[in-house]
């Protein structure tokens, strides 16, 4: 049996272990010991297994190269090693690219493909694109007959692009020419500013935001409403077929009426719907004198019940007749007038058309309180009758605006009340005859000329004293005198 071998034995046997002395000749060993041819090829083999610093250094610890300048071209031609190895070929690409005609020294040089690629980038900037097109391609011959082609085709290059916008601006002006039109007449300021007031404000969009005034159907509900005071018209000549009645009776009984409304502080519409009740039934009934107080006072009566909150008792109506007729003749008459109406109550009320209008007046309140006063004129004056209430409305309150100097008749003020000044003419001088008159309505003359109403009935007749001669003749007069000879 073999002796044991010691671990020192092992260590040292082992070819691997780099920390234990060896006595074994190694290849490393005998090649450091060797010189000669061996060492040296030896070393130059494994020179290219260095690292690129190396490299670098020992570059530059040999004899220091002259560098050429930067415009000269030949430092392309020579064969570095050194610049070959750290890649720098750019610096060749920016010297021609700075010296697009640079002379070469050894002799003149072929245009590769390259080469002229590279002069013509330098070009771009100045050339058109047809121009370097040219110049890539390459040309046969030596290269001082294709440079002088290159100068040629550039100067006629540039000069065809100088050409070209001097062509372009000579369209340009010629292109405003135009053929001969017609001339249209010249438009004054004072035509513009009449087409202008000829075109009516909107005024109903101010009240979009308040439900109230129903704004998006104002327009439909007055169409309606001038529609709808046609068939509520009474007959303007009913009296002919009355033998008991007269003209001068039916104002003495609108003007006691005139009297009651006041005393009961009713609204405005309830006195309008009275006579209109009145009007209607003596144009489908006839009537004796005995029972036209109870007519009116059963037609106020109607009339308060459909416009009035709270409308007066019957008994209230029976008192202010000084009892003439007791609770059950009123409400008998009441009940046989709606039967002979057919229960229509749908009267467009003056009222309304006169507010449209101060809409456009600004709701003016003087303006307003004499268009009331002249509106309630129509219901004293059987000579009203035969016009529809927005026609009257608008008379009222043209001569209300003429009174109170407030300005002409204009576009808004015709659209909103819908009539303009020749269609007003004949109602508006009608009301002046009737104030150019004396008074023979004391209720209706005392009641405005209260404070409260501004006075209206004295200024308008004062007014109408003044300058009626303007407006009416001594003809309009002649059919109301019946008026002086009762005084």
């Amino acid at each position: 049996m073999p002796p044991a071998r010691s671990l020192r034995t092992r260590g040292a046997m082992n070819e691997n272990d780099e920390n234990g002395p060896s006595t074994r000749l190694t290849r490393a060993k005998a090649a450091a010991l060797s010189g000669g041819d061996a060492a040296v090829s030896n070393a130059a083999a494994k020179k290219p297994l260095q690292t690129k610093k190396a490299a670098v250094n020992t570059t530059t610890n040999g004899p220091a190269k002259r560098r050429a300048a930067l415009g000269d071209v030949s430092n392309v031609t020579k064969n570095d090693n050194g610049d070959a190895k750290d890649g720098k070929k750019p610096l060749a690409t920016k010297t021609a690219l700075n010296s697009k005609t640079a002379s070469q020294p050894g002799g003149v040089q072929k245009l590769s493909r390259t080469n002229s690629s590279r002069t013509a980038s330098g070009v771009k900037d100045t050339v058109s694109k047809k121009a370097t097109a040219e110049v890539k391609r390459p040309g046969s011959g030596n290269g001082s007959a294709q440079k002088i082609k290159r100068t040629a085709s550039t100067k006629s290059i540039k000069e065809e692009t100088e050409e070209r916008p001097r062509k372009k601006v000579e369209v340009e002006k010629a292109a405003p020419v135009k053929a001969p039109t017609i001339q249209e007449e010249p438009v004054f300021e004072t035509d513009k500013a009449a087409r202008l007031e000829d075109v009516p404000d909107d005024l109903d969009t101010e009240d979009l935001d308040d439900p109230l005034m129903a704004a998006e159907y104002v327009v439909e509900i007055f169409d309606y409403l001038r529609d709808l005071e046609l068939e509520t018209m009474p007959n303007p000549d009913y009296i002919d077929h009355q033998p008991d009645l007269e003209w001068k009776m039916r104002g003495i009984l609108v003007d006691w009426l005139i009297e009651v409304h006041t005393r009961f502080r009713l609204l405005p519409e309830t006195l309008f719907l009275a006579v209109n009740i009145i009007d209607r039934f003596l144009s489908a009934e006839v009537v004796a004198l005995d029972r036209l107080q109870l007519v009116g006072v059963t037609a106020m009566f109607i009339a308060s019940k459909y416009e009035e909150v709270l409308s007066p008792h019957v008994a209230n109506f029976s008192h202010v007749a000084d009892e003439t007729f007791s609770d059950k003749e009123i409400l008998d008459a009441e009940r046989h007038v709606l039967a002979t109406l057919d229960y229509n109550m749908s009267f467009p009320n003056p009222m309304n058309f006169l507010r449209r209008i101060s809409k456009a007046d600004n709701y003016d309140i003087q303006t307003r309180t004499l268009g009331k006063y002249l509106m309630e004129i129509s219901l004293l004056d059987h000579r009203f009758m035969s016009y529809p209430q927005s026609h009257i409305s608008a008379a009222a309150m043209y001569l209300a605006r003429l009174i109170l100097e407030r300005g002409p008749w204009d576009a808004t003020l015709a659209h909103y009340a819908g009539y303009t000044e020749e269609e007003i003419d004949p109602v508006f001088r009608l009301m002046i005859d009737y104030l150019h008159r004396p008074v023979c309505h004391e209720a209706f003359f005392k009641k405005y000329a209260s404070k409260k109403f501004l006075k209206a009935s004295i200024l308008t007749r004062q007014w109408a004293k003044k300058y009626h001669h303007l407006y009416i003749e001594s003809a309009l007069t002649e059919p109301y005198n019946y008026l002086k000879d009762d005084e």
